[in-house]
């Protein structure tokens, strides 16, 4: 499988591979802010999300959020943002001003470069011309839209309140006032054939920018598809099936230019998504808002943060504390190793191995290595990086813990 689609043979360079945003060895440092409202709960979405069927007070939320945002300040020091993530729940219901007041309030707290990545969330359902160009008038300049899937039958499937009018309207609105733009879409659904998602996908790809997120659909506990599929009424592909998927996207956006950067993102190269980046390469950025997490250096120790997830009880507490936290831990160096390979694995540039070695105090086992090369799971790039082949990202939870 080497050397087809997702990437090149051993020595050689992808085409446009020199483009990718170049791992400095400075991650950077990220704002993430959760709202954790949605219109509706997806049946298979385990992310903080609720539904409140009063209108929320957007203003007392905001509030919250610029006096969680001081006490952030205060952990993470003085730091140059490099990129701003607005996730969800859907944040494309909040008022433009509510973005605005949000991002105004980043500004005061941490340097803000002009022109850095501003990102947000939206759901094809809640987009409106006048409210696109209300977020981006507040300084938004990359939106992330929960698309999900090019037919109805599986968007009503999927729990989703647009069918794909709505999106496609989203979509070209999305291009139109925007610079940079990227959707969503879910594969592997209940009987999914390979030509029909390759069909689906190249549409996907007619419509898209620059970036594409293709996520396998996984069936997690606490969610309405977990029941049924405990119950035997919902059948999800099997591994094999799977991996057939897999390789076909892999195949497919790498023939169009949109070659996967990371385990399931793809982007025209130099388009990846910076605060991403910031995640996987292991670099700081605080979570503000309601189950939001974080990850703070400061005096040469991490600080990993969470916040409490319940909307209501997150915004008492911040009104009484200053701030949301139930979970502070301070992250020793090997804890930030297997964290560091975690992440770094799902790269197509895979892992400095210096930089891991820096916090594990010890090379990787030579012998644990030497069977997953001779598998052909991983492979090296040159002497300092190691990253996991096609096939090595198939099972990539068993390289990282064979690995760690």
């Amino acid at each position: 499988m080497t050397g087809s689609g997702l990437f090149p043979a051993p020595g050689a360079h992808p085409s446009g591979y020199a483009d990718l945003l170049p791992d400095t060895g400075e991650p950077g440092f990220g704002i993430y802010v959760h709202w954790p409202f949605c219109a509706a709960k997806c049946p298979y979405c385990d992310f903080n999300s609720h539904v409140r069927h009063q209108k929320v007070d957007q203003e007392r939320f905001v509030a919250a959020f610029l006096r969680e945002m001081e006490t952030m300040r205060q952990l993470s020091g003085p730091k140059v943002v490099t990129s701003i993530f607005m996730g969800g729940g859907t944040p494309s219901l909040m008022d433009p001003q509510t973005v605005g007041a949000i991002l105004d309030g980043i500004a005061r707290h941490w340097s803000v470069p002009n022109g850095i990545e501003i990102t947000m969330e939206a759901n094809p359902s809640s987009v409106e011309a006048e409210r696109f160009r209300g977020y981006r008038a507040a300084g938004v300049n990359r939106v992330s839209m929960g698309v999900q899937a090019l037919n109805d039958r599986d968007l009503k499937f999927l729990g989703r309140l647009h069918d794909v009018a709505d999106a496609l309207k989203a979509i070209r609105l999305a291009r139109e006032i925007f610079p940079r733009m990227s959707f969503d879409l879910i594969y592997a659904r209940p009987n999914q054939t390979v030509e029909e998602w390759e069909k689906e996908l190249e549409e996907a790809i007619s419509y898209a920018v620059d970036h594409l997120s293709l996520y396998q659909l996984t069936i997690e506990e606490g969610t309405a598809f977990y029941g049924l599929h405990k119950a035997g009424k919902l059948i999800v592909p099997d591994g094999e099936q799977s991996a057939v998927l897999y390789e076909a996207t892999q195949e497919i956006t790498a023939r169009h230019g949109l070659p996967a950067y990371e385990v399931s993102n793809h982007a025209r190269p130099g388009a990846e998504s910076r605060h991403n980046l910031t995640y996987w390469r292991y670099g700081d950025y605080a979570g503000i808002g309601p189950g939001a997490h974080g990850r703070l250096t400061k005096g040469g120790e991490k600080l990993a943060t969470a916040t409490e997830r319940h909307p209501e009880t997150w915004l008492q507490s911040v009104e009484r504390d200053g701030h949301g936290m139930v979970d502070q831990e301070l992250l020793g160096l090997d804890e930030q190793a297997d964290e560091l390979l975690l992440m770094g694995l799902r790269l197509r540039e895979g892992v400095d191995l210096a930089r891991w070695s820096a916090f594990s105090g010890r090379d990787l086992d030579p012998d644990r290595e030497a069977v997953l090369l001779e598998h052909g799971f991983v492979e090296r790039l040159g002497n300092s990086r190691l990253r996991c082949t096609p096939s090595g990202m198939l099972i990539l939870d068993t390289v990282v813990a064979d690995l760690a």
